[in-house]
């Protein structure tokens, strides 16, 4: 299986922005036609989807970063980012960035087979 290494993550106040990378690991690739998605999580909530892009570049978002958040990819370097702009403290946890099948989208995290490590995003107001 592929794995997923994420980058970028870091503390922040209310009102800045981060960048989150997420690489597959050296001579590994994602398939292009795979969805790819952003979750997070914080301690004692289940896992929250972020955001979802397919592999032909259309993207949606969770309703609570829309506007704020964009999600890309760059598939000729294995690569899946997640700018974050405008950001709360309600959006601080553990972000991980997943590939699925073409099919499914963040509300589904269970169709995700292959997950990154995580990487901690803290916003302090």
């Amino acid at each position: 299986p592929v794995h997923l290494v994420e980058s970028g993550g870091g503390s922040v106040q209310s009102g800045g922005s981060l960048k989150l990378s997420c690489a597959a690991a050296l001579g590994e690739d994602v398939r292009r036609d795979n969805c790819m998605g952003w979750f997070r999580q914080t301690p004692g909530k289940e896992r929250e989807g972020v955001a979802t892009i397919y592999g032909d570049g259309g993207a949606i978002y969770a309703d609570s970063v829309k506007g704020r958040f964009i999600i890309s990819r760059d598939n000729a370097k294995n690569a899946l980012y997640l700018q974050m702009n405008s950001l709360k403290p309600e959006d601080t946890g553990i972000y991980f960035c997943a590939a699925g099948p073409f099919y499914t989208s963040y509300s589904a995290p269970s169709d995700f087979a292959t997950w990154g490590q995580g990487t901690q995003v803290t916003v302090s107001s």
